[in-house]
């Protein structure tokens, strides 16, 4: 898979592109990401990305200009199954958003920044707008991090343990259940004792008891939306 993120701020993205399980995916060949710093797409001395918005509203609008011609650019050399804005008013993003993104080839995450970007882009260029949230980032750096790192993650072969990235939470619309590790018993806190049983079908279904019951409790939302 191939991820193409745009953005006027590419050092936001260094770190967190090139650690843990991106990093290995990359290393492995089971993703590739490349960041492209939108002001080598000006035409200016100044690089300029932004502009005064017409109406006179505060803030300043990323321009057309730069953005049509990145992605012009990068659509002349493969074909993309989406080309994703992170925008506070887009869908909500969630696992089976994640899931869904996780099957396609190529994609381009364009990032946010400044009041917005000239509606333009969006009416022409983008074929997908992402929330992570109901809250406003200064960029949308953060949200393609995020984007990327769910994605990936779930790429078969991007992590040693797949069956792990299948149990995870809101797979199946459900929490995950309670996990325990080493030793049996800390300072009077006991694991529950089916999970030492040795009974995989008691502790299965314990398990799937818990995923209910926690999601009832903490995320009843999840329930009545399936």
């Amino acid at each position: 898979m191939r991820i193409d993120i745009i953005t006027v701020v590419p050092e936001l993205l260094s770190s967190p592109l090139n650690e843990s399980i991106l990093k290995r995916a990359q290393e492995s060949g089971h993703a590739e990401i490349y960041v492209h710093n939108l002001r080598d797409y000006t035409d200016d001395k100044r690089r300029t990305v932004d502009d005064y918005p017409f109406g006179g509203e505060a803030g300043m609008v990323m321009k057309i200009e730069p953005v049509f011609r990145c992605i012009e650019k990068l659509k002349s050399e493969r074909d993309y199954d989406e080309i994703i804005f992170t925008s506070p008013d887009g869908i909500t993003y969630n696992q089976h958003e994640a899931n869904r993104l996780s099957l396609m080839k190529n994609i381009i995450i364009l990032c946010g920044h400044y009041k917005g970007i000239d509606y333009r882009i969006r009416e022409h260029l983008i074929t997908r707008e992402i929330s992570i949230g109901d809250y406003v980032l200064t960029g949308g750096e953060l949200a393609a991090c995020v984007i990327a790192d769910s994605v990936v993650r779930i790429i078969p072969g991007a992590i040693g343990d797949e069956a792990s990235a299948l149990t995870d939470c809101f797979q199946d619309n459900l929490l995950a259940p309670p996990v325990y590790t080493r030793p049996a018993e800390f300072n009077g806190w006991k694991v529950p004792e089916v999970l030492l049983s040795g009974n995989f079908a008691e502790i299965e279904k314990w398990q799937e008891e818990q995923a209910w019951s926690r999601t009832k409790e903490l995320r009843p939302d999840l329930i009545d939306g399936k």
